[in-house]
């Protein structure tokens, strides 16, 4: 990895974007801390295992199908397909990081010779309609998934493009570009589940080749035109229901509808379309103004996996699902980066903290695919979407090779630069050194966040530079220090203009206490009820650290009392202590005038990214109030 190497989104220099991202190098994690663990864990586990398991489920012998190397039936989702270039292009990434590693880097050449022996003569590559549906070949473009694939195929090519690694996935997804922009240039056409449009952008950033930015900007505006036959679940679900820059409502799958608002801004930045960034400014106000839940996920209903109603925010039946979720993450880089506007970064902080590191158990391989926020006394978790623990893989098997692509390239999300300096927009305890303005620039951070909200900022190198540092959406503004002192955040940064010495330090001092969050009136769901939080992190009550005999349906909390923190320990977290009461109540399921008490009780809650690491049981964000309030 050079001095230079961009990371997963790089826009040109005639990009129209109020901040630029800093090379994939530029930011090294501290190994101590909980991204350097979760970095970690990502190279030495959940990578390792999505390679064993797209052998033992068969996508990369669906594939072999096509060569002639193996036989049987296709195994798994038509678009398995997608699993193995996502897999590819989290081992570019993590080459581009340790790029001793042997054995990753013998996956992915030995991959890419296949993919690349696996495509057709004109560029075709699609294991499940050569060898399965050969005659119906870009005719099932609702359901087929064929450009969903070829999406990801062309980003594992810009991963390894920008990691100097696996030059074969170049080729290969280039030819197959190439053949799509002959195919679709032209026709009014889009596929089912948004994706390619994001990385024919990004193929653009890499090679300069223009039509790859018009097709993706065509594919965009022929959104919402009815095009695709909507069969079971509407157009909406398709994102074929309104042009995008007619919409006023994130609607249908969450996870196409947040792929397609990340192609969206891709676009308009590098078309320099107000109107369309415009239009990704509009519906993101509406999906965090009352369709996303506490932990930052998206998507409220099982049957079509997608968005529901305003306020239509059930705990027990969050579907959440992790793919929405780092989609989520990637649309609001590409809005942070475009706009310069804070909120976009507290968003990723959310859900990357709670939702995306809640998808993953403490192993590294094993995955909640749909993440609810709670899970009832008596759940029945015999069903593959909504499990009571994470499970190694899935028949759709979308979600872990998704993690282990964001994780592996994760170090490239923390900071931003424009011609004044650095903004620091994600805490992790590390080393920065890039040049701003033609002066090389290093930094030292030392944090113990997300549990201790003191950062500590050293810059080694002499520097006139603007350091920003973000001050996060949760935090009360009026008793955030530098230095001891009070300070004034401006449009949510702290903004220091200093010509800066060697080791001249900084430090921020951010509030972690432990607090009450009330959710809108208007969720019906949680109506009555109230989650703890501390810092950036949603906290949740397992039954496993309920008293014998308390079950956790009948706890109540006392919001009048603060809750407690304790200490992080080599051994476990910060966990909150909360005071409250235990509900007896008569049996009867319904009546006129049900009795009850509230015995008094003291318990713990713990993250909620850590929930699910013991033994399978009940566990809940939203908790009762007592009716002593």
């Amino acid at each position: 990895m050079t001095e230079s190497t961009p990371g997963p989104v790089h826009p040109t220099a005639d990009a129209v974007a109020a901040l630029r991202p800093l090379p994939l190098s530029a930011t090294t994690v501290a190994d101590d801390s909980l991204w350097g663990t979760w970095l970690r864990r990502n190279a030495v586990r959940t990578l390792p295992h999505c390679v064993s398991q797209l052998h033992a489920a068969g996508a990369i012998d669906n594939l072999r199908r096509v060569t002639g190397e193996a036989d049987g039936d296709f195994q798994n989702m038509w678009f398995a397909d997608s699993d193995v270039h996502k897999t590819l292009e989290a081992a570019a990434w993590q080459l581009a990081r340790t790029p001793d590693d042997a054995e990753l880097r013998a996956f992915l050449d030995t991959t890419a010779a296949l993919l690349a022996k696996a495509q057709g003569e004109d560029g075709y590559l699609n294991s499940y309609y050569t060898v399965v549906k050969p005659e119906q070949r870009w005719r099932e473009l609702h359901k087929s998934h064929e450009l969903y694939c070829a999406g990801h195929l062309i980003q594992a090519a810009v991963a390894a493009s920008r990691a100097g690694v696996g030059a074969e996935i170049v080729t290969v997804a280039r030819r197959f570009a190439d053949l799509i922009v002959d195919r679709f240039a032209a026709a009014n056409d889009v596929d089912g589940h948004p994706e390619i449009e994001t990385a024919l952008v990004e193929l653009y950033r890499v090679t300069g080749h223009r039509p790859y930015l018009d097709l993706a900007a065509r594919l965009v505006d022929l959104r919402g035109h009815g095009l695709l036959n909507p069969e079971h679940f509407g157009a909406a679900y398709l994102q074929d229901h309104v042009p995008i820059r007619e919409a006023d409502a994130v609607a249908g799958h969450a996870v196409r509808q947040l792929y397609l608002l990340a192609g969206v801004v891709d676009v308009a930045v590098e078309t320099h379309d107000g109107e369309l960034l415009a239009a990704a400014q509009r519906l993101w106000e509406d999906a965090f103004g009352s369709k996303t839940y506490l932990t930052g996920a998206h998507g409220s209903r099982h049957r079509d996996e997608a968005f529901g109603d305003p306020y239509e925010l059930p705990a027990d039946r969050a579907y959440a699902e992790t793919c929405a979720a780092i989609a989520s993450f990637q649309w609001n880089w590409r809005m942070l980066l475009a706009t310069g506007d804070v909120r976009h970064a507290d968003e990723m902080e959310r859900v990357l903290h709670n939702a995306i590191a809640g998808s993953t158990a403490l192993d590294g391989e094993h995955f909640f695919y749909s993440n609810p926020l709670h899970l009832r006394t008596g759940h029945d978790g015999s069903h593959e979407d909504a499990p009571s623990q994470r499970l190694s893989w899935y028949s759709c098997a979308c979600c872990p090779p998704n993690l282990a692509r964001l994780m592996a390239s994760l170090p490239g999300y923390a900071i931003t630069t424009d011609d004044t300096g650095l903004q620091i927009q994600l805490y992790t305890a590390g080393e920065i050194e890039t040049t701003v303005d033609g002066s090389p620039v290093r930094i030292a951070v030392r944090t113990g966040y997300p549990w201790d909200g003191r950062v500590e900022l050293t810059v080694t190198t002499a520097a006139p530079i603007t350091l920003s540092l973000r001050i996060p959406g949760w935090c009360p503004t009026e008793d955030v220090r530098l230095d001891g002192n009070p300070v004034e955040p401006v449009d949510g940064y702290v903004r220091l203009r200093r010509d800066w010495t060697r080791d001249m330090t900084v430090t921020l001092d951010l509030p972690m206490h432990g607090r009450i969050v009330r959710p809108h009136p208007r969720i019906d769901a949680v109506r009555g009820c109230v989650a703890l939080a501390r810092g950036p992190l949603v906290y949740c009550v397992e039954q496993a650290d309920l008293p014998d005999g308390v079950t956790l349906e009948d706890v109540r909390i006392d919001p009048s009392v603060p809750p407690v923190a304790g200490r992080a320990t080599e051994d476990g977290p910060v966990t909150l202590t909360v005071a409250g009461g235990v509900r007896t109540a008569d049996s009867a399921l319904y009546g006129s005038a049900i009795e009850d008490h509230t015995d008094p009780i003291t318990f713990s809650a713990l993250p909620y990214f850590l929930w699910g690491n013991r033994k399978p049981g009940p566990m809940r964000v939203w908790i009762p109030v007592a009716a002593t309030e």
